[in-house]
């Protein structure tokens, strides 16, 4: 099947999906200013163990409630966070709707709803374009417009089921959306060149790197300053 076809194929299928999924939402619009939209997609395909899940999901938590990261969402007048676990063409399913981070209190809430998170999917392999079309979807939930949209996914492997996320940034609207990577490092093939030559998108867009799950803290800590701070791209 061709790309073009390919793509048209693929919108009606997510659209019925997250219809589903979303049609019973109501939010409502606040009065205040929005500097980002902050999307962060979590790996539980098959090759993530439920430890590996777990040090994703506290890794998350924790670097959501540092210090520094508190002082910096506070110091930019407040973020929309949203999070969701991914994995096969169909397996997504929210951690995290939608939320207005604008204190210490709901930043440390929203950290706790993370870390409490249960996992959903274990068998289903890594379909990043479907990830992809997700995220660009769930902005239409949005309650209010925000200066910068950006998706992070986080992972440990390369496509492997489904369309490419060259094909997801034609089916959808990314001309102003930012996505970034983090890249758990480990397996093979290193995953790493893929993120950097196919994942990212759009201006300012970077890579970052863990080591493996241990280091997962600590680079989504560097990760969420850059992206609340509005950071270029730095290469490892």
């Amino acid at each position: 099947m061709s790309d073009r076809k390919t793509t048209r194929a693929i919108l009606p299928v997510l659209a019925c999906l997250l219809t589903g999924l979303f049609g019973g939402l109501a939010m409502p619009m606040k009065a205040r200013a929005c500097s980002l939209a902050l999307s962060l997609g979590l790996d539980t395909s098959s090759s993530v163990d439920s430890k590996e899940y777990r040090k994703q999901t506290d890794g998350l938590a924790a670097a959501l409630v540092d210090p520094d990261v508190i002082a910096t969402i506070l110091g930019s007048g407040g973020i929309y966070l949203t999070a969701f676990e991914w994995s096969g063409r169909t397996q997504h399913v929210l951690q995290l709707d939608w939320t207005w981070l604008n204190s210490e209190e709901a930043i440390r809430t929203a950290a706790t709803r993370l870390r409490n998170s249960v996992r959903q999917y274990i068998e289903f392999p890594t379909a990043i374009g479907y990830a992809l079309g997700f995220a660009a979807i769930h902005f239409q939930q949005l309650p209010q417009t925000c200066l910068r949209r950006v998706v992070d996914i986080s992972g440990d492997g390369v496509n492997n089921e489904g369309f490419s996320p060259v094909i997801a940034y034609r089916a959808f609207d990314y001309s102003d959306i930012t996505v970034n990577g983090l890249v758990i490092k480990g397996s093979e093939p290193d995953p790493e060149p893929y993120y950097r030559e196919k994942l990212v998108n759009g201006p300012g867009a970077f890579v970052e790197v863990a080591d493996d799950y241990d280091d997962f803290q600590r680079a989504m800590k560097r990760k969420l300053l850059r992206e609340i701070r509005g950071g270029a791209v730095v290469m490892r």
